[in-house]
């Protein structure tokens, strides 16, 4: 049947039931329990008050089965005409799908089925659409993403997917406000796009007449809050960039970012493989976790390589190479597989990460050592200019963090975002922040800063293959 008449078979029943004197929208709701708490406590006869959505029904005659499910499970309901009574006319008019409250007591089934003896119900939302594939799951992965309310209705394991990410975020938190870090909040609306290379979302303040950004990186705001004294800050922040989208990248993402006074890159390293194992073995009951049939040990201490070192042995590149000489030697170690002849250093590193991306370890791994180039933001190496004090975190082939013992000197960060500036040919709508340099005069402690992507730590955590299974409404192109 399509769906149209499915809906106004419904719509029919929905005004039948208002002619009975039901209202099919109910008002406020009061004594219900969990019906994972009925289970929990179950005893034969014992009153019970449940609420949930309908999503079964079993036409046995003048008895029905029923399945009402609630955010913490599924209790079957038996429904029978000789114990409803007059409320049996108006139970006849509900369908899967339905809200309802249902009260009476607890029994088992022959069967050993617990259940509860529907002894009165009460209709809270008439639904009036079908739920999908006789409400045995939602497969098309088109409409999940885009209708992600029934989604969650259908797929069991979408909610838990999504309960287990706010959990995580709950325990980032509460990880992060007992080591004394405080969270607070900054601009998402900027005045110029910084703290990251990224295409930004441009958009116009009508009352101050000028071009505004959605925010790529709340970092050089959260650097001014160390300049104003508040020494340990965190932000679980949205950012925003105008760029590819694939299973892996959404232009819209959250990120935990952190700082710490008088810490460096070290206390980060530590900081993060103390936050990340502790999440999976919380999350997931053991530090070894089964992520996309492979299997991730989170047990510290993790692996720690020198990307400096890996691209000397992989393509012979050196930190104080041209972008020519680097070019050259990309191209010497893959033949035929790149036609530019001009790229910028930046722009070149970006297809070596490619390519290393290829030989990646599952287990958690820090890359320390990247070029002073790469990190306008960063400290450098006292043993070596063109080294910066940088990590990166890789888990299963993706980069999940990054870290930096933070630049502090005012003269060196503008020299530094002027060369990166002029590296940039991506992007082309950055400019310098002289506030954030202005900041930086009146001194900021030396500080150790992390990022980290929540939304690919829950892939990893919830074996999701897709960033757009682990964000409740991902954006998504409109249909035709």
């Amino acid at each position: 049947m399509e769906c149209d008449e499915l809906k106004k078979i419904r719509m029919d029943k929905r005004d039948a039931l208002r002619a009975k004197g039901v209202n099919p929208y109910g008002a406020r709701h009061l004594g219900v329990e969990a019906v994972g708490s009925v289970l929990e406590a179950f005893a034969e006869d014992k009153p019970a008050h449940v609420a949930g959505r309908l999503m079964a029904l079993r036409d046995h005659g003048k008895v029905f089965f029923g399945d009402i499910m609630d955010r913490t499970g599924r209790l079957q309901l038996f429904f029978k005409e000789a114990v409803l009574g007059e409320l049996w006319a108006a139970f006849r008019l509900l369908d899967i799908g339905d809200i309802i409250a249902a009260e009476g007591k607890l029994f088992t089934t022959k069967m050993g089925q617990k259940s509860l003896r529907v002894e009165k119900f009460t209709l809270l939302s008439k639904s009036l659409m079908s739920l999908p594939e006789k409400w045995h799951g939602l497969k098309d992965v088109d409409i999940r993403y885009r209708q992600r309310y029934v989604d969650l209705i259908a797929n069991p394991h979408v909610r838990d997917v999504f309960i287990k990410r706010s959990r995580i975020v709950t325990s980032i938190r509460n990880f992060l406000d007992t080591r004394g870090f405080l969270e607070v909040e900054t601009p998402m609306l900027q005045t110029q796009a910084g703290g990251a290379r990224g295409r930004p979302f441009q958009s116009k303040h009508n009352a101050y007449n000028m071009d505004v950004f959605l925010r790529i990186a709340p970092e050089l705001y959260l650097k001014r809050l160390l300049v104003g004294g508040l020494e340990r800050v965190y932000e679980i922040n949205r950012n925003f960039r105008n760029e590819g989208v694939s299973t892996r990248h959404n232009p819209e993402f959250t990120m935990l970012e952190i700082y710490q006074a008088y810490g460096d890159m070290q206390d980060m390293m530590d900081i993060t493989e103390t936050l990340v194992s502790s999440l999976a073995k919380e999350i997931t009951g053991d530090y070894k976790v089964t992520y996309q049939e492979k299997t991730i040990d989170f047990t510290p201490p993790w692996k720690r390589v020198s990307f400096a070192g890996l691209v000397k042995e992989k393509f012979d590149i050196n930190p104080e190479d041209t972008a020519e000489a680097m070019l050259d030697k990309v191209k010497a170690r893959r033949p035929g597989h790149y036609k530019v002849d001009r790229l910028t250093r930046s722009a070149i590193m970006k297809i070596v990460e490619e390519v290393l991306d290829e030989d990646a370890t599952v287990d958690p791994v820090f890359f320390t050592d990247y070029f002073t180039f790469l990190c306008p933001l960063a400290k450098t190496d006292p043993a070596n200019k063109d080294l910066s004090q940088r990590f990166e975190f890789f888990i299963a082939g993706m980069e999940v963090g990054n870290a930096y013992s933070e630049l502090n000197d005012p003269e060196e960060q503008r020299a530094r975002l002027l060369e990166d500036l002029h590296d940039d040919t991506e992007t082309g709508t950055r400019n310098i922040d002289e506030d954030f340099v202005r900041a930086l005069e009146y001194g900021m402690p030396p500080a150790g800063g992390l990022g980290i992507g929540i939304d690919r730590l829950v892939m990893l955590l919830t074996d999701s293959a897709s960033i757009r299974d682990v964000i409740l409404f991902p954006l998504m192109k409109p249909l035709e």
